[in-house]
């Protein structure tokens, strides 16, 4: 049980509470928060500091120094003990703060006679909206009391951060600077397409008003019948919406599991023993959270906090009896604009009607990206201010294609919009009469076309393209969106599932290639300097045999008289390849042993990422049934390049001559030794890129099911024996890129390449 929180706690918040209703004005009020904030803390000084726009922290009051610092003091977030802070969000105690890493001393400050340090940011809706400091002269170890009641005032601080008053107080400061209003944002796409519709806000989470508890019991009553309704209102909810089967569900029972969580649920009800009311033992029981986890780099520990963020603002809007949903059955199209949203908080509108949606917060593996990429919605996040800056029904176009949003856009960014709009239905109307031709060339060469496969709404490209099959299928995504390794016969009933789909055509397994990015929940990861040269993929698998082994099985039973491919990828050298081999070929051995059906063929490859393999190309071609050129790494390791690093995303191009003298030489070779060779990674995706490979003797390209139709288009428009003849004059130019010539040859040709 939680000791009682302190009576200074509870004074301080009632004194907060009488400087902020009264009618003085806001520069007046903040002066006295913070004097009233030193006297009860009995410290020296006392500051309160505000982000003002996307960068910088402003001094807005303080005690114990020189009042012409307030409003004329600026700090970068992320700049030392205080900036730390806001980007941290973790409360900070310092005992001597010159002898701090991250102090910054600045000498119109004046911070010589202070020397110890107590900072706690102020949190809004998951964001450093603020930050409360206290100081002392001597040398002083601020205790957990000390932290809780500064804490507990800075989450009451947090709600009048946000009040209409406060914004308008900040909004004066900014234009005193010579801030605009923006009415474009850029920020990054997590699913493309294009939307317009009037702005639908969602609704901010509910704000704790009340942080003391007058009647324990009846605190803990409240908060099991919401709990208990919350789960309740979920389960129908989910079981209701007609979503089909793929990652996107999993996510949601994955969210529907998470917010039956009893160790959460407990936790919260330690602090309503604590003396705190439902609704503040919720945000504390998130702040616990986020404090342990706030600074991990694992990918799936971070979108687990977005998670407990998005149960518990559903569990407080249930507190406050607030669990009508979003009413918008007066519009038939919206564009939703969130701080943040949980993938349960879309089932709450008619998603049909849903138009794109905006995010200031977000990131690709976030869950409610991927959900609304499963419903073909487009997804713009990392725009900052944009929620607070846009009104319900403000018209809003959004280009999820570069990830730029438009506020009440003009008559011609409309009309271009509308254009887009429509091309994209074109080509969607284009890929049903394609389905019907052959992929063949100008000069009737077939080329043999596949998708890759990742999320299994991807499957549905299967029959709308009439491709030739699967020539990736990402092994991986079900371990990621999976609570627990999956066992052989889970990896089974997906694996049987995924090759009943492919309606008998080709299916190439690759097999789990996990670390560096994708990282699995229930493994436990070293940190490492450059991970994606690290411990991965393959590496991992043949280090942990026992997964190899496990997964080799249930394609084997999996693939029970039909043809089996499996591909091993990050294959660094020959002798790799022989011991995953040789895994796959024992697994093989003992199911006959076992008399169990098998595949009646194995093909067994691998993929070309690693630049070593291509210089024992000759060797691996002889034992191998296949290759598939995984272009995403290749040029990576070519040319020594972070794929991820935005600084050098236009530095190198794959179709410039080192890279594709590598490409040239790996089709050669597999040519000459009668070994199929495809492209599976994003240059086969491209319909640019995707010409100049057929140029290069690639015959087999595995692309993504969006751009299916634009390769066939270019495929069929295309004279490979013309195409072979210019690439191997460009291969003599020493230019950065060939892109220019290839693009102008395309158009001359009458290649279709967009």
């Amino acid at each position: 049980m939680k000791a009682p929180l302190a009576n200074r706690a509870v004074e301080m918040l009632r004194l907060f509470k009488k400087i902020i209703n009264n009618r003085s004005g806001m520069s007046v009020k903040l002066t006295r928060v913070v004097n009233m904030l030193a006297e009860q803390m009995k410290t020296d000084a006392a500051a309160c500091y505000l982000v003002v726009d996307d960068n910088y922290l402003e001094l807005f009051a303080s005690c114990g120094f020189r009042a012409e610092l307030n409003n004329n003091l600026s700090l970068r977030v992320g700049d030392g003990i205080i900036g730390g802070i806001a980007k941290s969000k973790c409360t900070t105690t310092v005992e001597n703060i010159w002898q701090h890493p991250d102090f910054l001393y600045r000498a119109e400050v004046g911070e010589e006679k202070y020397k110890s340090f107590l900072g706690a940011p102020v949190i809004r809706w998951g964001r450093a909206v603020g930050v409360l400091c206290l100081y002392k002269k001597e040398a002083y170890e601020f205790c957990q009391k000390d932290i809780e009641t500064l804490e507990t005032l800075a989450m009451a601080f947090a709600e009048w951060a946000a009040s209409d008053d406060m914004r308008e107080y900040k909004n004066t400061f900014m234009e005193q600077r010579g801030q605009t209003i923006r009415n474009q944002y850029k920020g990054i796409s997590l699913s493309r397409g294009f939307g317009v519709g009037p702005a639908v806000v969602h609704r901010r989470r509910q704000a704790v008003s009340k942080i003391f508890a007058e009647d324990k019991q009846a605190e803990l009553e409240r908060l099991a019948q919401a709990h208990a309704k919350m789960n309740h209102d979920l389960d129908e909810k989910f079981n209701a919406s007609k979503l089909g089967i793929g990652e996107h569900t999993d996510i949601l029972d994955a969210y529907r599991m998470f917010a039956k969580d009893k160790g959460w649920y407990n936790k919260i009800a330690g602090h309503v023993e604590g003396g705190l009311t439902a609704e503040a033992a919720v945000e504390r029981a998130y702040e616990d959270m986020w404090n342990r986890l706030s600074g991990t780099q694992d990918v799936y520990l971070k979108e687990r906090l977005h998670d407990l963020r998005d149960v518990a603002d559903r569990l407080l809007g249930y507190l406050d009896g607030d669990t009508a949903d979003v009413k918008t059955a007066d519009l038939t199209e919206m564009v939703v604009v969130a701080q943040t949203m949980g993938p349960a908080d879309l089932m709450d509108y008619d998603y049909h009607k849903i138009k794109a949606l905006v995010l200031e917060d977000g990131t690709p593996t976030m869950h409610v990206a991927i959900v609304a990429k499963a419903l073909g919605i487009p997804v713009v996040s990392k725009i900052k201010d944009i929620y607070k800056d846009i009104k319900n029904g403000e018209l809003l176009a959004v280009d999820g294609d570069v990830g730029v949003v438009y506020i009440r856009p003009s008559e011609k960014i409309l009309e271009s919009f509308r254009s887009k709009i429509a091309e994209r239905q074109r080509q969607a109307a284009e890929l049903v009469a394609l389905k019907k031709l052959p992929s063949r060339t100008l000069d009737k060469q077939h080329i043999n076309m596949y998708i890759n496969v990742g999320l299994d709404f991807d499957l549905d490209y299967i029959d709308k393209t009439n491709c030739d099959g699967i020539g990736l299928y990402r092994t991986e995504i079900p371990f990621m969106a999976a609570e627990k390794m999956p066992d052989v016969e889970h990896q089974i009933a997906h694996y049987k599932k995924l090759m009943d789909k492919a309606h008998g055509k080709k299916v190439v397994f690759r097999s789990l290639d996990v670390g560096s990015d994708k990282l699995l929940p229930y493994w436990a990861y070293s940190g490492e300097e450059n991970p994606a040269i690290g411990w991965r993929s393959i590496r991992i698998t043949l280090d942990r045999r026992a997964i190899l082994r496990q997964q080799m099985r249930a394609f084997i039973r999996a693939a029970a008289g039909q043809e089996l491919n499996v591909m091993f990828p990050m294959i660094a050298n020959l002798a790799e390849f022989r011991d995953a081999k040789e895994t796959l070929l024992l697994e093989l051995e003992k199911e006959k042993r076992r008399l169990r059906d098998i595949p009646k063929k194995v093909n067994i490859g691998l993929m070309i990422e690693v630049p070593s393999v291509v210089f024992q190309l000759d060797a691996i071609l002889k034992e191998a049934d296949f290759i598939s050129v995984g272009t995403n790494d290749l040029a990576q390791f070519v040319f020594a390049c972070d794929r991820t690093n935005n600084r050098l995303a236009e530095r190198y191009d794959v179709l410039s001559v080192p890279f594709l003298r590598v490409m040239r030489d790996i089709s050669a070779k597999a040519a000459q030794a009668g070994v199929l060779c495809s492209v599976c990674g994003e240059m086969a995706s491209n319909p640019i890129e995707a010409m100049v490979l057929l140029g290069l003797g690639y015959r087999n390209l595995s692309v993504s099911g969006a751009s299916f139709g634009k390769v066939k288009r270019m495929v069929r428009s295309a004279n490979t024996a013309h195409l072979a003849d210019y690439i191997q004059t460009l291969l003599d130019f020493n230019q950065r890129t060939l892109r220019p010539q290839l693009m102008a040859y395309a158009h001359d040709h009458g290649i279709e390449i967009f």
